[in-house]
């Protein structure tokens, strides 16, 4: 009797589940960024928190997180599909694109202060210098005709890379709060720097060129399928492309060999030394390669919004950047998704909130270390193989 199998009733293909939930995501996506009235967005608001409490009540919370590391591959490229399907959907208006679009680039933001918070350790409150660095590279080389607009996205990453290298000796040989003090330093003398620097405009800032592809700026309207779209479309699917390639570069990080190093490093930098892991050299790859990603994703921003200015890029920028990252998750990659999400999308569409955005953040980030101090989405057990989870 021991030997015969017993059968049980055959449950729904696990990419189902994952499968639901981007559809589901993506039609509250589209309510939520074409949502105007006050009372619209605190219904939708009501609605998001008891899908959230109900899930998990429910056991579809775990369901699903056990759907996606199963299909990671699969249900990564659906949520892209998901998240096309609602640029197009609101293909001819200008301030949701726009929002989305700023909510994407932050979310790149956050891929980067992910590989210094999450994997190595570090702390970095000058993401909004590294940022800025991208935004001007933009604007210098946009004037120049000879230099391929694409390009200029990398320059930008290059130019925050270079900018760090002002930074990275100190940062490595401080930690903690000393560590946290250069930072903050040097993103307050960046914003000087470029206040009494005219060559960059000086207080009033520049104007930056539009993105352009060969044959094609993103001034200009697509058509696409005979549908005119908004001009902020170019920079939604721009961003989401980006922001694609970066997180596939972050996850295949993670779990290389150097990803490993990084985590070593963050949990005990003695015990990795003693390993022969080079603490010195990890923190520098980590601080560099973060930077460079704030710096095309400040480029991408830049050539959005055309005009740049000293004010855009303050400690305060830094620590909205930081605050993504906090309640998000430090590590977890899908987490600074949907807080970039929060910080992003809820004072625009909650005017009232606008002048207190920043108190808000500060006592959301104070609940989330008080009460949730992994963030909304905790990074899961390292993966070493996509796929395997434990227990197999």
């Amino acid at each position: 009797m021991s030997d015969i199998a017993i059968e049980t009733p055959s449950q729904p293909k696990g990419w189902l589940i994952g499968a639901a939930a981007i559809i589901a995501a993506a039609i509250y996506g589209w309510a939520f960024l074409r949502a105007e009235e006050n009372w619209e967005v605190i219904g939708l608001l009501v609605l998001a928190a008891a899908a959230f409490v109900g899930g998990w009540a429910t056991g579809f919370g775990p369901r699903l997180k056990a759907s996606w590391a199963d299909n990671e591959k699969m249900l990564n490229g659906g949520a892209v599909l998901g998240l096309l399907a609602v640029i197009f959907a609101l293909s001819d208006q200008h301030f949701p694109l726009l929002m989305l679009t700023t909510m994407l680039i932050y979310f790149i933001v956050s891929l980067g202060l992910n590989i210094q918070f999450g994997y190595a350790g570090m702390v970095n409150f000058a993401g909004a210098a590294f940022f800025g660095a991208g935004a001007y590279t933009a604007a210098v080389l946009g004037t120049q005709a000879w230099f391929p607009p694409l390009l200029t996205l990398l320059a930008g990453g290059v130019v925050a890379m270079a900018l760090s290298l002002l930074l990275v000796f100190p940062i490595i040989r401080t930690t903690g709060h000393y560590s946290a003090i250069v930072t903050i330093a040097f993103v307050v003398l960046f914003k000087t720097f470029l206040e009494v620097n005219e060559v960059l405009g000086g207080p009033q800032g520049l104007m930056v060129n539009a993105m352009r592809l060969p044959g094609w700026s993103f001034d200009n309207s697509p058509v696409i399928f005979g549908v005119e779209m908004s001009f902020y479309a170019n920079y939604a699917i721009m961003a989401t492309v980006l922001a694609a390639l970066i997180f596939i570069l972050i996850r295949r990080l993670e779990r290389s060999w150097l990803g490993l190093h990084m985590d070593a490093v963050r949990l005990d930098e003695t015990a990795a030394a003693c390993f022969g892991i080079s603490v010195h050299r990890t923190k520098i790859i980590a601080f560099l390669s973060g930077n460079l990603i704030l710096g095309i994703a400040g480029a991408l921003y830049g050539m959005m919004i055309s005009f740049i200015a000293p004010t855009s890029f303050t400690f305060a920028d830094s620590l909205l950047m930081v605050s993504i990252v906090l309640l998000g998750g430090m590590g977890s990659p899908w987490g600074g998704a949907i807080a970039a999400a929060i910080v992003v999308l809820l004072p625009e569409k909650l005017q009232i909130l606008q002048e207190y955005r920043f108190l808000l953040f500060s006592v959301l980030v104070i609940l989330m270390l008080l009460f949730r101090p992994d963030g909304l989405l905790p990074r899961q057990v390292r993966q070493y193989f996509p796929g395997m989870r434990s227990g197999r």
